[in-house]
């Protein structure tokens, strides 16, 4: 496993996600500013909180996007006003959508993955959704950052 103690790996490991959010983020048709070279939060190599700027007004958050090994995704900075509360929404929406999976239907509001993989996904979902709920519960995770 990668020493991601090491600042060029963890620099990698940074441009690598970096690289996967402006991908997901375009895919979605999500129109934004900048976003930084390094995440606003982190625990590599397993998830990224990324700082993406608003086209409407500029200098500002207007989306959360997180990365690493979790599903991209991202949330409305008026919904999350910091990072710690947009990982929380993130894992709460992923949280009930694992829900629905379980039960095989589809989430009304929201949509993950293809729909053919939902006995796969679910449990991993849901899995992930718990290991961020927990990180956003718990305040030692945040001291430093």
């Amino acid at each position: 496993m990668p020493d991601y103690d090491d600042h060029e790996v963890e620099a990698q490991w940074f441009a690598e996600r970096r690289e996967e959010v402006i991908e997901y983020l375009k895919c979605e048709g999500v129109t934004h500013g900048q976003i930084g070279e390094e995440p606003v939060w982190h625990v590599a190599p397993y998830v990224s909180i990324w700082a993406i700027e608003s086209l409407n007004s500029p200098g500002s958050v207007g989306w959360w996007a997180i990365s690493g090994d979790v599903p991209n995704d991202y949330v409305s900075a008026s919904d999350a006003p910091n990072p710690r509360a947009a990982m929380y929404a993130i894992a709460s929406l992923w949280k009930e959508a694992s829900q629905y999976m379980a039960r095989g239907e589809r989430h009304p509001t929201f949509i993950i993955g293809t729909g053919d993989n939902a006995e796969e996904l679910g449990p991993m979902l849901a899995s992930r959704a718990e290991m961020l709920l927990d990180w956003a519960s718990d305040p030692e995770v945040w001291e430093e950052n």
